[in-house]
C-alpha cells in the first residue's frame, strides 16, 4: 500500500454520524485519511422535493470539491439507491469517475456486493425510515433475490433526527430481527451511529452485521485494491 491513501467521501448536509465513525474506521489503516464533502439533504421521504435532493449536479459538484484534495476514491456514504433504485447508484458511479478522473462507489453497491460475495438471501433490515420508503427498499432486495424476513423502522423522516437514535434502541431492534436467523443483518441509513456496535452485536447474535456507513468504506478500499482485512474490531464483514 501507498504511503498514503485519501479516502474522499459524499456526505448528506445534515449527517452528523458517519464524519466521526468514518474517520475512526479509516485511522485503523495506516497512513490513511478521510475526507469530506457535503450536499444538502434534509429529508428522507418520497414526495418530489425530497427525492429532488439526490440531484446529480448537486452530488457532482460536491465530488469535484473533493478531487481538489486528490483524493484516490471516492464514496458516496449515502442510501438514496435503496428506494430510488439501484441503477441510480450505478449512473451516479459513472458520473463521478466520468467528471473527476477518480475510481468512486457507494454504500449500497458496496452492500450488494457483501450480499452476493456470500449469497445473501435471507436479510434482516433496521432503519430509522418511514413505511413507504421501507417498503421500497424491501421491493427493490426483493427484485434481485434477496428477501428481508425480518424488519423493524423508525418511522422518522428528519435526516437530522436519525443520529438521535439511541445505540441501546439500536442493539435491542437487532436483536429483534436477529430472531428470524437472517444470514446478515443491515442498518440503512448512514445517520445511525451504528457501525461501531458490530462487534458486541455479532457476538450476542451470531448475524454478521453491514452497516451502510461500513460498507462505504469497505467497498473504497475494495475499490483501490487496499484490503478490508486490515480494519479490526469493526465487524465480520471486513474479513469477507
Amino acid at each position: 500500500m501507498a504511503n498514503t491513501l485519501r479516502l474522499g467521501v459524499l456526505t448528506p448536509s445534515s449527517n452528523t454520524a458517519l464524519e466521526p465513525l468514518t474517520s475512526a474506521l479509516v485511522a485503523t489503516i495506516h497512513g490513511a485519511s478521510a475526507h469530506f464533502s457535503r450536499f444538502k439533504v434534509t429529508e428522507i421521504a418520497l414526495s418530489e422535493r425530497a427525492l429532488g435532493q439526490f440531484d446529480d449536479s448537486k452530488i457532482l459538484a460536491a465530488a469535484e470539491l473533493l478531487a481538489d484534495a486528490r483524493v484516490d476514491v471516492i464514496g458516496w456514504s449515502g442510501t438514496a439507491a435503496g428506494w430510488m433504485g439501484f441503477d441510480t447508484d450505478r449512473q451516479l458511479v459513472e458520473r463521478i469517475e466520468d467528471r473527476t478522473g477518480i475510481p468512486a462507489t457507494t454504500a449500497v453497491l458496496a452492500l450488494n456486493e457483501l450480499i452476493g460475495l456470500r449469497d445473501v438471501t435471507r436479510l434482516g433490515l433496521v432503519s430509522p425510515y418511514t413505511d413507504d420508503v421501507q417498503r421500497r427498499i424491501i421491493a427493490n432486495y426483493a427484485d434481485i433475490g434477496v428477501q428481508v424476513v425480518a424488519e423493524r423502522h423508525l418511522n422518522i423522516c428528519v435526516n437530522h433526527d436519525f443520529a438521535l437514535v439511541s445505540q441501546p434502541a439500536l442493539c435491542q431492534l437487532l436483536e429483534e430481527v436477529s430472531q428470524e436467523r437472517p444470514q446478515a443483518n443491515v442498518t440503512y441509513c448512514t445517520n445511525l451511529r451504528a457501525a461501531d456496535l458490530a462487534g458486541q452485536i455479532e457476538q450476542r447474535t451470531g448475524v454478521p452485521l453491514l452497516d451502510t456507513v461500513s460498507t462505504t468504506v469497505w467497498g473504497m478500499l475494495r475499490r483501490v485494491g487496499v484490503s478490508p482485512a486490515q480494519i479490526h474490531g469493526w465487524g465480520e464483514m471486513f474479513t469477507w
